[in-house]
């Protein structure tokens, strides 16, 4: 994807103001972040690293409220490239139970409030929602027509065998020097009782060290970034 029309690059998005409305509506969680401060916490890394990268091609996987689609689609649009795919099937805790969801809130059933939402973020012309499951996703990725994947922030149902398979299936679509972040490395709890496993997909990913670079920021509820060492398809057994 070429440059952004009407978006010239060189550009610097990240105000006090806009730095505010963050914040307050694309409302982080676990991103350890500081509203009094105006401390976007791990969205300065998300922004920074996509400015860094200037991605073509960025994949989120799950948001409560958008933050980290936010805090990247406006790294894509300072840069003047790129485009962002964001996929979340819109469940909610409520509606849908712990199993589905736990830090769902349903707020991507709505087409137009789902740009809207972006729209007052500047970040609407660099995303694309698709409202579906990450497996769904996936199977019909060759009838999207999307490039394969530069930056990923992966962040969807996180019992060990969905965070295992959206990695895993990432990785089909990825390259020599992919980024791909995990969040929620650091909830120890719901580790504890086997009801989150990205922690313990993190470790097994960590111990093949000629296939990727591994660190770990374990702050509020952690989040990891992965490098992709080789073009090479890396299966795992469970």
């Amino acid at each position: 994807m070429g440059s952004i029309v009407g978006q010239p690059s060189g550009a610097f998005s990240l105000t006090c103001a806009l730095i505010n409305e963050i914040l307050v509506k694309a409302k982080p969680m676990g991103h350890h972040e500081d509203l009094q401060s105006l401390n976007l916490g791990f969205g300065f890394l998300y922004y920074g690293l996509a400015r860094t990268l200037r991605p073509e091609h960025t994949l989120v996987i799950g948001s409560g409220y958008g933050f980290t689609v936010v805090c990247l689609g406006l790294a894509l649009k300072d840069n003047g490239r790129g485009r962002l795919t964001f996929v979340d099937p819109s469940y909610s805790l409520a509606g849908d139970g712990p199993f589905k969801t736990v830090g769902g809130r349903g707020m991507w059933n709505d087409p137009e409030k789902v740009h809207e939402h972006f729209r007052q973020f500047g970040v609407e012309g660099v995303t694309t929602h698709y409202r579906m499951e990450s497996a769904a996703f996936f199977d019909a990725y060759g009838e999207t027509g999307l490039p394969r994947i530069d930056l990923a922030l992966i962040d969807g149902n996180h019992s060990f065998t969905h965070v295992r398979d959206d990695f895993l299936r990432v990785l089909e679509r990825s390259r020599k020097n992919t980024y791909i972040f995990l969040h929620d490395t650091n909830i120890y709890i719901r580790e504890l009782i086997r009801h989150a496993g990205v922690k313990r997909w993190l470790k097994l990913v960590a111990r093949e060290r000629e296939l990727f670079e591994v660190i770990n920021f374990p702050f509020s509820s952690g989040v990891a970034l992965v490098r992709v060492k080789r073009e090479t398809m890396w299966m795992l057994e469970p």
